[in-house]
């Protein structure tokens, strides 16, 4: 009878130790995002982090005589249909991989950038060395970008997206179609 109760009392321990585990996770999701539940509306403007930071990275590229260009930031999904259509069924090169509700430009937390030259030409070109320090501006403002917090679609290994940065706040798409958004303090992060 002992030992059965010595098996009771640990199955009791190991449960009560399993549930506050489980509560902690929960309490730890609900503190990081917020949960609009799946009818969350989509945004018409730019993540409030995701905007300062990009201002942030303008700036500090005109301090090195690069002039960025922020090209797109939030996109419909229409609209993102339209683009990811390109290449398919409209002229033009393959942009995207992303429907509709499948890119971060959906949620406000991507960017696209180019460069102006010393035209006032806004251009796409990765090689151009406007300030002429010999290196690439495009990959000069990546670098600062990734500096900054930002991911850079550069870097994927399936498809490159050379304009792109996005901040996902450590959120999937499918979670952001399930409504959860980044949770901001009311800090400069």
């Amino acid at each position: 009878m002992k030992r059965y109760r010595k098996d009771i009392t640990a199955w009791f321990i190991i449960i009560l130790f399993l549930i506050t585990l489980f509560f902690l996770y929960n309490q730890l999701k609900t503190d990081r995002y917020d949960d609009q539940g799946g009818e969350a509306s989509l945004p018409e403007s730019l993540d409030p982090v995701v905007t300062r930071k990009t201002e942030k990275l303008v700036k500090r590229a005109s301090e090195k005589n690069i002039d960025v260009v922020i090209t797109e930031t939030v996109r419909s999904h229409e609209a993102q249909d339209a683009l990811y259509e390109q290449g398919r069924s409209k002229d033009g090169n393959i942009v995207t991989y992303a429907q509709g509700g499948e890119s971060y430009h959906n949620y406000g937390l991507a960017v696209d950038y180019a460069l102006r030259n010393y035209n006032g030409k806004i251009i796409w070109n990765t090689s151009y060395d406007g300030n002429n320090n010999g290196e690439s501006d495009w990959f000069e403002v990546a670098d600062m970008a990734k500096e900054i917090g930002f991911e850079w679609g550069g870097d994927w290994s399936n498809f490159k997206d050379y304009p792109h940065l996005q901040m996902n706040f450590g959120l999937s798409i499918d979670q952001l179609k399930q409504g959860l958004r980044p949770k901001h303090e009311d800090s400069d992060q």
